[in-house]
């Protein structure tokens, strides 16, 4: 009986034995296989993102409608600030400028006509004609005088001496008109023609700047140092420029350093916060992330601007505009549909 009671407590000792064995092992096998937590990497705020350069893609067109003369530039192309890149047709553009010029040139002659007066020859001219007119009008008072004694006399009639009397008159009219005529050849401009000249010249000069304006907004120019992402015009084309329907011709953007616009829902707005660490994944890369911090958060919730697709996205929420920037260095296509992650800290 001693036996059969000492056999059952052996048998209870190593079954309990085992029992605490194997559970310990599967305890220490479970803690081993679980990760730690720091290597975790926890996102505050996930959401659709559409990648873009830093400048934003710029919509160039043109002030003016016409036909496109020349095309400079093609997809792709690097391209300088102020660089022409377009050209409309413009000969009528060009005709205007040139007359605006010869307008300017008139004037600018007349003006100085006006500042300088008669020319030199001119001057010595009317001084003769004053000098000729003098010895004619004291050739005829002399002979009027001689007249006068001979009348005095009785030698000569009353008639006779009268017709030299009114020759001296109409020489001395001659004279003095000679003499007035010589003045104003020889006087300085009055300063009412003086104003009306240079006004005029004031207004040739605004004309021509006002047509050469025109001429300016037939070349299509670079406003900054970036790449030519979309041409939508070709050589020959026409292009309508209007307040309402805008047509560009191309789609520019600096893509030295690239941004993704997020489209962050309205119940995750509260995460969010500047310089916080963010990657962006795309299918087309597979798993790499591609990192950089956030540059902006928006003031104003809106409607989406992007959009994956998937069949049970709602398209009625309201959204908050955030922008990442992009480390330097990483190259993505302007435009690529990406899913960004805002994390909290730098998890790089």
């Amino acid at each position: 009986m001693k036996k059969k009671a000492l056999f059952g407590f052996i048998v209870i000792a190593l079954t309990a034995a085992t029992v605490t064995l194997i559970w310990g092992n599967t305890a220490s096998s479970s803690k081993s296989e679980a990760p730690p937590r720091a290597q975790q990497t926890d996102w505050l705020v996930a959401a659709p993102g559409r990648v873009e350069p830093s400048s934003e893609d710029i919509k160039l067109g043109a002030e003016i409608s016409g036909k496109l003369k020349t095309v400079l530039v093609e997809e792709g192309d690097a391209i300088r600030r102020g660089q022409v890149l377009a050209e409309f047709e413009n000969s009528d553009y060009r005709a205007q400028v040139e007359s605006a010029q010869a307008e300017v040139k008139q004037k600018e002659a007349e003006l100085r006509k006006v500042i300088n007066g008669a020319r030199s020859q001119e001057r010595r001219e009317a001084l003769s004609s004053v000098h000729e007119a003098e010895a004619v009008m004291k050739n005829a008072e002399a002979e009027m005088l001689r007249r006068q004694k001979l009348y005095a006399a009785g030698v000569i009639s009353r008639e006779e001496a009268d017709r030299y009397a009114k020759e001296y008159d109409v020489a001395k009219a001659r004279y003095d008109e000679k003499v007035q005529n010589h003045a104003l050849i020889d006087e300085a401009a009055r300063e009412e023609d003086r104003s009306m000249a240079e006004a005029n010249l004031a207004s040739a000069i605004a004309q021509l700047d006002a047509a050469q304006a025109l001429l300016a907004k037939t070349y299509v120019r670079a406003p900054i140092d970036g790449t030519v992402l979309r041409k939508h015009h070709r050589a020959g084309e026409s292009v309508s420029n209007g307040s309402n329907t805008p047509d560009p011709i191309f789609t520019i953007g600096d893509k030295r350093a690239l941004r993704v616009r997020m489209d962050v829902d309205e119940a995750d707005v509260s995460k969010l916060a500047m310089g916080q660490s963010a990657y962006v994944t795309a299918d087309a890369y597979g798993n790499k992330k591609f990192w950089g911090h956030v540059v902006r958060v928006g003031q104003e919730l809106g409607r989406k601007n992007v959009r994956t697709d998937e069949p049970t996205e709602r398209v009625d929420t309201k959204i908050l505009e955030t922008l990442v920037q992009l480390d330097e260095g990483v190259e993505l296509p302007v435009g690529l549909r990406v899913d960004a992650f805002i994390v909290g800290g730098n998890q790089k």
